[in-house]
């Protein structure tokens, strides 16, 4: 396990515990925290099929809130844009975040950015999980929307059978 502090946003959470693999960001981070405002995203609908593998994987200590001005709502979603402050506030070491547009702003402000599928091969190449490709697949049976030129590329990167 590497030890360190990973601030996530709604998104990746909900694609982790729709693949059952909350854990691999303790695995490899440690420490995962999130703002107040993604947890309020995260635990919205209670009867989604991804909420009981959420509300059982974070306790009180991971959800934090803000304490300085939300000022990037202008630029982000709410859930996004208070991420990229707790980030910043607790000098985390990364920040989970897949949407594109929010991803290349927090990079414009030095925020060392992950995404799902970076998650993904971190755990592929710590061989704390065994193969992609069932995810990937599995990611794409549950309409989450991933390029498959993407995923074939880190597919063939690890010696994966492509989609």
């Amino acid at each position: 396990m590497n030890s360190g502090i990973i601030v996530a946003d709604a998104g990746p959470i909900f694609l982790l515990a729709v693949l059952h693999r909350l854990h691999l960001l303790t695995d490899l981070y440690g420490a995962v925290l999130i703002p107040t405002e993604v947890w309020q995203e995260l635990t919205l609908d209670t009867n989604a099929i991804c909420y009981l593998p959420i509300v059982e994987f974070f306790s009180a200590e991971h959800i934090k809130s803000i304490s300085t001005a939300n000022t990037l709502t202008q630029f982000m979603d709410y859930g996004e844009s208070e991420a990229v402050i707790l980030y910043k506030e607790i000098s985390a070491d990364f920040l989970l975040i897949d949407d594109k547009k929010a991803r290349t702003i927090a990079e414009k402000m030095q925020v060392r950015c992950v995404g799902t599928l970076g998650i993904l091969a971190q755990a592929r190449q710590q061989n704390l999980i065994e193969a992609l490709r069932p995810l990937f697949l599995q990611l794409l049976g549950n309409k989450r929307y991933y390029s498959e030129k993407i995923l074939n590329a880190v597919l063939m990167q690890f010696g994966e059978d492509t989609i």
